[in-house]
């Protein structure tokens, strides 16, 4: 069992050495000068397809884009649970119907609360 958390181990250190030398590297390679920093207006101009932009290069979005794609992630991840729930049904019993049911449950009033707050009508 402890080589399991050996594992784990070895996969933490390696994770936080990726991290921490993403961070590090490009601040050490700016320090010794080997990455040429030469400011310049015409390097942070906006540039999109070879052509300078028109009018405000930010535009704002309508915040009930935003909504749907929670939504469509939330139902997403519904997805993925269910089909290895249907897979494991007969394994499962009744503990993994009632658990499946709960889970539906707790999504079907988030919906239901969305709905009546009128976040899914569009104006």
């Amino acid at each position: 069992m402890l080589e399991n958390f050996g594992y784990i181990g070895i996969f933490l250190i390696a994770a936080l050495g990726f991290a921490i030398s993403t961070i590090t590297l490009p601040i050490l390679l700016r320090r010794f000068h080997i990455v040429p920093k030469k400011p310049n207006p015409v390097k942070s101009s906006t540039y999109e397809c070879g052509m300078d932009t028109v009018g405000k290069s930010r535009v704002q979005f309508n915040f009930r884009y935003y909504f749907y794609a929670l939504l469509f992630v939330v139902f997403d991840i519904q997805v993925v649970f269910l089909y290895p729930w249907a897979v494991a049904l007969g394994e499962l019993k009744l503990f993994g119907f009632l658990e499946m049911l709960a889970f539906f449950s707790i999504l079907i009033v988030g919906f239901l609360y969305a709905w009546r707050k009128g976040v899914l009508e569009w104006k």
